[in-house]
């Protein structure tokens, strides 16, 4: 670092309390990416305790144009926290406490870095329910999942983040904080101002507490297991349940790939030989649940599956489950990179992007593992790539743009979950018109007029 450098830092330094700003090269390098593949080296570390704090940087590093990039827990998988500017890496997870749960009010209040998982088991405890269930929940943090919009399975009855923060309290990049939204369930005066942060990717403003919508917790849930022997038995199966006018709480389905993988890594027998497994569940009062299950199993079993495996209760239901989360690793556990790719199809057209994912297959030479929320469309893709091998890197590019371009031109989106960051950055303006990419500058500057905010995205 330059002298001229060191010295605007160490001028930050005293303005905060002592260990918030951090120079030490070795904490440099933990927090220069997240799960994706680019990594850049900041020049400091913010570990701030308090908004005041959090405000006392941005006012800072707005005044000296220092690029500000804000991070959770680090769990994403676009590159979104990547310091590509350097400047300073502004960390959330030591503003980890749940402040409030009110059971009268159906809300919770929470600082960004509190583990999602943590919140969830909190409210369980009094009986209410935060629906999103990302599959990091047990690591990412809150602040993460809401400037990612982040879902999950059970978003097919119950919505994605956006659809449980009522409310915001959010620094601007100079460092004025502001208190949007509130604590009702039903609020409109002026404009929804704070989901403008929702999904915003930590471009527009750094979110220091929110209000969480909670529900009553459902007093039972239970589930099916099921395994086919084609993918297109089991998409049948699901428009069947849809057709027959049941929302369950999730829908997933997995390929015959991610189903090899997993059995190697779990040993469930329930995995072995199959080419199509699907997860469905329901919850609320036993009773119903229990006589819902009965009539979806009948339904399931008009397409001649493999088997049905039942699960009653968190206990069972979880086993369930636990084999679920499983698959992302047990893609990693071939030795190939997992390209992952969380697309989102409109969902009548489920069965045409597996096929079109089994033509990128055979015309690339490359693997293609498909599995995910297929109850909304989001079915997780993943191009399983072997660098070592000859034009891997240039077929693995040229799969991937035929992917994107596909999944839009049949009305889908590229992103359901994870955002864009730097991995999607290039389909952007594929994605979004130019009137509308201009309307994202438009705010982007309007907020943040120097651009110190997570520079280098995709939005500038």
């Amino acid at each position: 670092m330059s002298a001229r450098k060191l010295s605007v830092f160490t001028r930050l330094k005293r303005l905060l309390p002592a260990g918030e700003l951090l120079l030490d090269p070795g904490v440099l390098k933990k927090y220069a990416g997240d799960k994706w593949f680019a990594t850049h080296l900041p020049d400091a570390v913010a570990l701030p305790r308090s908004v005041k704090s959090v405000s006392k940087i941005l006012s800072f590093a707005n005044r000296y144009r220092i690029p500000v990039t804000p991070r959770g827990a680090g769990y994403g998988y676009v590159g979104g926290c990547v310091p590509l500017r350097g400047g300073i890496v502004l960390s959330l997870e030591r503003m980890n406490r749940i402040k409030e749960i009110n059971a009268r009010d159906f809300v919770a209040v929470v600082e960004p870095g509190v583990i999602t998982s943590k919140i969830q088991n909190a409210v369980e405890k009094v009986g209410l329910f935060y629906p999103p269930d990302p599959a990091s929940r047990g690591d990412s943090f809150i602040g993460g999942n809401i400037v990612t919009n982040a879902g999950g399975p059970r978003c097919l009855k119950y919505g994605v983040t956006r659809d449980y923060v009522l409310g915001l309290e959010v620094v601007l990049a100079d460092g004025t904080v502001v208190k949007l939204g509130g604590r009702t369930h039903k609020n409109k005066t002026g404009f929804d101002l704070h989901r403008l942060f929702v999904g915003s990717e930590g471009l527009l403003g750094v979110v220091t507490e929110a209000t969480l919508k909670l529900l009553p917790l459902p007093p039972f849930r239970a589930n099916l297991a099921v395994g086919f022997d084609s993918m297109k038995s089991a998409v049948r199966a699901l428009h069947a349940i849809f057709d027959a006018g049941f929302l369950p709480c999730a829908l997933e389905l997995a390929d015959e790939f991610t189903l090899a993988a997993a059995y190697k890594r779990t040993k469930s027998e329930r995995l072995r030989g199959c080419r199509a497994h699907l997860i469905t569940e329901l919850d609320g009062q036993e009773s119903s649940v229990r006589t819902e299950l009965r009539a979806l199993e009948k339904i399931i079993r008009r397409q001649r599956p493999k088997f049905v495996e039942r699960g009653f209760g968190d206990k069972e239901c979880e086993a369930v489950w636990q084999i679920r989360r499983e698959f992302s690793y047990s893609l990693r556990d071939t030795g190939l990179t997992k390209l992952n790719q969380d697309i989102v199809v409109p969902r009548g057209r489920l069965e045409d992007l597996f096929r079109f994912a089994a033509r990128l297959q055979k015309k690339h030479k490359l693997q293609l593992a498909c599995f995910g929320h297929a109850g909304d469309g989001n079915i997780h893709t993943n191009i399983m790539v072997d660098y070592t091998q000859p034009g891997a890197k240039r077929r693995s590019e040229a799969a991937l743009d035929e992917l994107f371009r596909q999944v839009l031109a049949w009305g889908g989106s590229i992103t359901g979950e994870h955002g864009i960051g730097i991995a999607k950055k290039r389909w952007w303006p594929l994605a979004v018109s130019q009137p509308g990419r201009d309307l994202h500058r438009a705010i982007k500057h309007a907020l943040d007029p120097h651009g110190i905010l997570n520079p280098g995205k995709f939005v500038s």
